[in-house]
């Protein structure tokens, strides 16, 4: 747990890793090249994530939605994503 995520994220950047941000109108996950050091940033499931977090991310990624399903729980979105970074993220 950290206090501030932003100051956070720009420790991990200076570090040599990749930020990675969940959110609603990002990039399709699927058509994301994943780097090696990478954090993936999940928002709340009310609120996502704040702008100035989205502002410090390098990529913003998304998982499409189809039919009347508009958006997955959090832990759902993070399991997906996680798994698709792991599998395809390396090097």
């Amino acid at each position: 747990m950290v206090s501030n995520l932003v100051n956070a994220i720009d420790y991990l950047k200076e570090n040599g890793y990749f930020i990675y941000t969940a959110d609603m109108d990002g990039e399709d996950y699927k058509h994301v090249d994943y780097a090696p050091k990478k954090v993936l940033v999940v928002g709340s499931e009310g609120n996502g994530v704040s702008q100035v977090v989205r502002k410090n991310s390098d990529v913003i990624v998304s998982l499409p939605m189809v039919g009347k399903i508009n958006s997955l729980n959090a832990s759902v979105s993070a399991g997906i994503l996680l798994y698709e970074m792991g599998t395809y993220g390396r090097n």
